[in-house]
């Protein structure tokens, strides 16, 4: 069973998911809400982990759309990957964006609705704001700058980055995040073993 099959339950998901997005000052970058699974590219958050932002965003959208019966919506783990140049986000988002269409879910990217492609393409609003050339357009209208918190992390192991964090975020966009992760979860099917 596909738990986020239903557009109500992927419009929920992306609810909670600028919910938690506001809350812990984090950037979305990218992000795809599928119907068994979810790809995010998302800053490190100005207050606390990112391991706190995604454990946020897993417990309140299963407390929100677990049916009755279900041991758990959520698989306990969710997979990351530190992304430390634009190239590399370049690709992470043309995979998250691509995602519907090799899946057969629709023919075009910006045919599916649970997506920040439509924001990349065109700057349309969705429910989830999208660190975006868009939006930093906006930001400038308004007269906002760009601040992002720039929180301290030890430096990765041997061979965990690629690039400099310099060179990862468009000058457009102001000051890079210090990493964005892509965090994949998959909801478990009621009928799992």
């Amino acid at each position: 069973m596909k738990l986020l099959d239903s557009a109500a339950a992927r419009e929920t998901f992306e609810r909670e998911l600028e919910r938690v997005r506001r809350w812990y000052g984090c950037y979305v970058s990218g992000y795809v809400v599928m119907p068994e699974h979810v790809h995010l590219l998302i800053s490190e958050p100005e207050r606390g982990e990112l391991s706190v932002v995604i454990h946020m965003l897993k417990q309140i959208t299963s407390r929100k759309l677990k049916t009755a019966g279900a041991r758990r919506f959520w698989q306990v783990r969710y997979y990351d990957f530190p992304v430390w140049s634009e190239a590399k986000s370049m690709e992470k988002l043309r995979y998250i964006h691509r995602n519907p269409v090799k899946r057969g879910l629709v023919d075009r990217p910006e045919d599916w609705e649970w997506s920040s492609f439509r924001a990349w393409a065109s700057g349309q609003e969705g429910q989830v704001e999208i660190e975006c050339p868009s939006t930093a357009r906006k930001r400038e209208r308004m007269g906002m700058a760009l601040t992002v918190a720039m929180p301290s992390r030890p430096s990765p192991k041997a061979g965990e980055r690629v690039g400099k964090p310099h060179e990862f975020w468009p000058e457009s966009m102001g000051q890079p995040p210090r990493s964005l992760s892509i965090s994949e979860a998959r909801p478990e099917s009621v009928n799992e073993a």
